[in-house]
């Protein structure tokens, strides 16, 4: 006689079909990680770049801001120096002994004249223009512009000789070069910018 109460056995082995589905799921939400995980990555390098353009702006902005600061006044500057020049020729001109002879009327008119050049060079310095008289000095061709050579055996060959006309400089920059003759004839310069004769004592 057989048991009727007995269960029917169940087959462990499983349905094709459905072990499939999980591992498709997995699958599927796998690539989309993957995807999330690209596209969160392209988000953040998108971010960090923005951050970096944004601080070169702003340093960018800064410095450009203190250029304009500093050399704002660079082309008024240029066209103020034409009567700094006027003024000093002027002056020049008159020496001691004209000086001695003048009345006192014209003492005065020469003392005011210089005492406006002196204001106009303090208010010039004032603003970052500063005058340069590079006598004597090794010659610069980014400060200074040769006019002429001057056949000079007491001076080192390659130095200034003569200032024709003094330079100026506007913060670190030449805002007119200093117009000079360049000594010749003399010395060598070595590298340490001394002559040949300095050198040797």
């Amino acid at each position: 006689m057989t048991d009727t109460s007995a269960r029917p056995a169940v087959d462990t082995g499983g349905d094709p079909e459905n072990s499939t589905v999980p591992s498709q799921e997995e699958a599927r939400i796998a690539a989309l990680v993957e995807a999330l995980s690209k596209e969160a990555a392209d988000y953040k390098d998108k971010h960090l770049r923005t951050l970096a353009e944004m601080e070169n702006m702003r340093r960018r902005t800064e410095r450009e801001i203190a250029d304009s600061r500093v050399y704002g006044i660079s082309n008024f500057a240029r066209d103020i120096l034409a009567v700094a020049d006027s003024m000093a020729r002027g002056v020049s001109a008159l020496n001691a002994e004209l000086r001695e002879k003048a009345d006192g009327g014209l003492k005065a008119l020469l003392d005011g004249v210089e005492l406006t050049e002196r204001e106009l060079l303090k208010a010039l310095e004032k603003h970052g223009v500063k005058k340069f008289e590079p006598l004597g000095e090794k010659f610069d061709p980014n400060l200074h512009q040769a006019m002429f050579e001057m056949p000079d055996p007491s001076r080192p060959a390659g130095t200034v000789a003569q200032v024709v006309q003094p330079g100026y400089m506007i913060g670190e920059r030449v805002l007119r070069p200093a117009l000079v003759a360049v000594a010749k004839g003399g010395p060598k310069l070595s590298a340490s910018g001394l002559s040949a004769n300095d050198d040797a004592d």
